[in-house]
């Protein structure tokens, strides 16, 4: 029996455990509750009833969801109420439609979409108006050149100088500003409305210059401008659109439809977006991104079909790989070496365009010409480039007469354009004939190309107008990828045997791959292999495609930031770098080494004058919140705004008025109690001279006695030069007032003081001065303050990897550091990345000497010692939640 009650209990706690306890069986409760209902059922009345009856009548003249309502004003009201009733939760119905996150998303898709084609659109017509008036003036080559470098130079210089003038934030490609964004940092006036214009109008007229710059990045800033825009439009309607939170979430989908509007990309798009913008990424975030890329990428590419220029939906760069036998295992090391010597050309780049930058920047005189003259640079750069690719000239060379995407279309042609490295075998036409000439071999006209735009984008990409070094850099690296495979196809003729197989060697496959990787190369980012199949329509080569893009983003990390890093440095913008890879030494480094040990606190009970001291001090956000100097017990932390309004509400003019009226209340209380007192003196003189003039039988005549002057000599003795009286408002009837502030004004020592300062508010400078000095005396009452109870706390021996990692991933500005609840010292964002760069070089190959060999050696051994004696020592201190509960303490809460 026992057993079986064991058995039982365990039974029950089982049953507990997993779905809840019942204290009867449900089919008692069951019946309990149906017999209740039927004896309050019969208790109704009939008037209940019938009024039941007619709300049931009028229900079948509404919607279901009025009737779900229950409303009781609606059961009786007429049917026009019931229609009112009815589109105002259809209007709820609807704005809460438009609040929804799919909703946003498609048309942030939409909005790109559009706007990515429409600026294809006048970027065509400006291309085809310069080309039309070169073609027409064939005759002359003077004018001809003269047509080509002018038109260049007035649409950068327009851009240059309408961005300046309207937006100068809309300079540069925005992927390093959009990055910094989304690590916390507030840019002003970068996502506004300004600033959208700005970028399109400057967008198209740079791009429409045939210069080497690119339309990718700065449609990443465009769609980050447009979804901030659209969440300030939805917050109209509500919801939750003003959360910060929402907002960066919009901003991460908005950077992956940035690339997916421009290269008909979405995986592609959302891949690159969350390797370059954002440091961690959260996976709610995912389908959001995917939403909005392929709607954008959707509308991007069926427009050209709705506007009949396309017949159908394809790749923007639709290529005709053979997918039998695409290629051999034997072409492998030849993609390996390509994305090898596209690692290097990558890094090469970036050191080149920051070198550009850099020289401009230290050389102060010709910094200080172009700071006054801004047009002249980007003018100057464009007649260089402008000049170099003129067709007749040296551009001839180059296949300078075709643009970005005509030379993209040639250099993924799949057949091969020499053989045996013997250019007269040539059979093409069109826009191919560019790359031939009859003096030079192909060999020569690529290996000038590569180097040609090589620094010329990487000077283009320097001038001051919206523009990116994407597009130039898959153009760059298709022409050397094009190389490879020219050569590789000159090294076999007749294609490589394999197994009673031959296969012919494709010049355009490597010139995919040489796209993916130098621009990979340059990104850091391997999901460009993802970006060109989805590009060139063709997955055949993805293999050695993946192989090319990760072998060169080996090398190129190794040897240099990428392209974005690079101006995040360059522009100083507050990001933190990466800690790069393969260097063990910074695991050494720990946060005792870096912190700032000067902490400014305010404590618990510490008077305005303290607080008034600390925020003279400096400007930092928020200050640390201890239980007393002694102790240092970390109590919380408090933003510098709420600190600042409670000192500035300490010494407002609001509770300076009230000082006044109260002490003017004081003083005509106390001088009514005065004069009252003075009034019966002077009633007990009148009767005892009446008494005696009776008794003598004297004059009947009693002499007159002013009962106001008496009572208003003490009071001249009174008033200082904190506690003056004021000016109060009498009546007819109080006589006293006014006569003491008649001979307040008379008094010379008042007076004396008057001239000490202009009367504001009924009070001298001076006494304002000295009120303010007594207010600042007085105890900090922090119950009317925000207090952060919580805030990120880190150990002395928290690593420098670990630290870096947390700060990235949810963005912190600075960390208070502790020890056993006492606050030893702090780590900022500016200690941490001076830290950083200060342990990996800018390189990324050398390793300077750690901070952690300046700890001393012995400091392990003592760790468990020290840590024992700073626990005994602060044994004996209670912590705050033991303490009794004082004053003090309940402000604080």
């Amino acid at each position: 029996m026992a057993g079986d009650g064991s058995d039982q209990r365990a039974l029950q706690y089982e049953q507990t455990l997993m779905y809840g306890r019942y204290t009867q069986e449900l089919g008692v409760t069951a019946k309990q509750e149906a017999a209740r209902l039927r004896e309050s059922g019969q208790g109704r009345s009939i008037s209940e009833r019938s009024r039941i009856l007619d709300s049931l009548k009028n229900d079948k003249g509404r919607c279901a969801k009025c009737r779900r309502s229950g409303y009781p004003y609606v059961l009786e009201a007429p049917a026009q109420d019931f229609i009112s009733v009815c589109t105002v939760r259809c209007q709820k119905f609807l704005i809460s439609l438009v609040r929804e996150d799919w909703i946003v998303l498609i048309l942030l898709g939409l909005v790109t979409g559009l706007l990515s084609w429409g600026v294809d659109i006048c970027i065509s017509i400006f291309l085809r108006a310069q080309k039309w008036m070169y073609d027409s003036l064939d005759s002359n080559v003077f004018l001809q050149y003269l047509v080509w470098v002018t038109c260049p130079m007035v649409l950068i210089t327009f851009s240059a100088g309408f961005t300046q003038v309207l937006a100068p934030q809309a300079v540069g490609s925005g992927i390093p500003e959009m990055k910094t964004i989304l690590r916390g940092v507030v840019l002003k006036e970068f996502l506004t409305f300004k600033t959208f214009v700005a970028k399109i109008i400057g967008l198209i007229c740079a791009l429409g210059s045939s210069m080497p710059l690119g339309k990718e990045s700065p449609f990443v800033h465009i769609a980050s401008l447009c979804a901030a825009l659209l969440s300030k439009f939805m917050s109209l309607f509500g919801g939750n659109y003003e959360n910060e939170s929402r907002k960066t979430e919009m901003l991460v989908a908005a950077c992956a439809v940035g690339l997916a509007c421009c290269f008909a990309a979405p995986v592609g798009g959302v891949l690159f977006s969350i390797e370059v913008t954002v440091t961690f990424f959260a996976v709610r975030n995912y389908w959001r991104g995917f939403l909005a890329a392929t709607i954008s990428a959707f509308i991007f590419r069926l427009m050209p079909v709705w506007n009949r220029d396309e017949d159908t939906i394809t790749a923007l760069l639709q290529t005709s790989f053979r997918l039998h036998l695409p290629f051999n295992l034997k072409e492998l090391p030849a993609f390996a070496v390509l994305g090898i010597a596209s690692g290097l050309i990558g890094a090469l780049f970036v050191y080149l365009n920051r070198l550009i930058v850099q020289s401009i920047k230290k050389q102060n005189t010709i910094n200080k010409f172009l700071m006054k003259n801004r047009l002249l640079y980007p003018a100057l750069v464009t007649l260089l480039v402008s000049t170099l690719t003129f067709p007749p000239g040296f551009g001839q060379f180059m296949a300078g007469k075709l643009s970005q995407e005509e030379s993209l279309r040639t250099l993924f042609d799949n057949r091969t354009w020499t053989k045996q490295g013997i250019a007269e075998e040539f059979d093409y036409i069109g826009t191919a004939q560019a790359w031939i000439h009859p003096q030079v071999s192909v060999f020569v006209t690529l290996v000038l190309f590569v180097i040609m735009k090589f620094w010329m984008t990487a000077l283009a990409i320097t001038m001051p107008v919206p523009c990116g070094a994407f597009v130039p850099i898959i153009v760059i690296g298709a022409a050397f990828g094009r190389l490879v495979g020219e050569c590789m196809a000159a090294l076999f003729p007749d294609g490589i045997h394999s197994d009673e197989s031959i296969y012919l060697i494709m010049p355009g496959a490597y010139a995919v791959a040489g796209a993916a990787a130098l621009s990979g190369a340059v990104t850091h980012t391997v999901s460009t292999s993802v970006i060109v199949c989805e590009l060139t329509g063709q997955i055949s080569h993805i293999l050695p495609m993946i192989i090319a893009v990760l072998l060169a983003n080996a090398v190129a990390q190794s040897l240099q930031p990428s392209y974005y890093d690079s101006q995040i440095r360059i522009k100083k913008l507050p990001y933190l770098p990466d800690l790069g890879w393969g260097h063990h030494e910074k695991y050494n480094i720990r946060v005792e080494d870096i912190m700032e040990r000067d902490v400014r606190y305010i404590t618990l009970n510490c008077c305005y004058r303290d607080l008034h001291s600390v925020l003279m001090l400096g400007h930092l956000k928020t200050l640390a919140l201890v239980e007393s100097a002694e102790s240092m017990i970390l109590l919380g932390s408090i933003e510098r705004a709420q600190l600042q309004s409670l000192l500035s509400q300490q010494l407002s003019r609001s509770r300076r008025m009230e000082y006044i009226r109260e002490r003017a209340a004081a003083e005509k209380k106390c001088l009514s109690d005065v004069s009252n007192s003075d009034s019966e003196d002077g009633r007990q003189r009148a009767s005892q001279e009446v008494r005696l003039q009776i008794s003598t039988e004297e004059s009947t005549v009693s002499p007159t006695r002013p009962a106001s002057q008496k009572p208003l000599k003490p009071a001249l003795k009174r008033p200082s030069v904190v506690e003056r009286p004021t000016e109060l408002p009498t009546s007819p009837q109080d006589h006293s007032g006014i006569a003491l502030k008649s001979l307040f004004c008379s008094s010379p020592d008042v007076e004396a003081l008057e001239d000490d300062g202009d009367v504001k508010d009924g009070m001298t400078l001076r006494e304002i001065a000295e009120w303010e000095e007594r207010q600042l005396d007085e105890q900090v009452d922090f119950n009317n303050c925000k207090i952060d109870p919580a805030p990120f706390q880190l150990v002395e021996r928290t690593l420098l990897y670990k630290t870096h990692t947390i700060f990235s991933l949810l963005g912190l500005d600075h960390a208070y550091v502790t020890s056993i609840g006492r606050l030893i010292g702090v780590v900022s964002f500016k200690e941490l990345r001076k830290a950083i760069e200060g342990s990996v070089t800018v390189k990324g190959v050398k390793v300077r000497r750690p901070l952690a060999n300046l700890r001393n050696s012995g400091t392990r051994k003592t760790e468990a010692t020290e840590l024992h004696k700073l626990w005994d020592r602060h044994r004996s201190v209670s912590l705050p939640e033991e303490q009794p509960t004082s004053e003090s303490d309940e402000k604080s809460q």
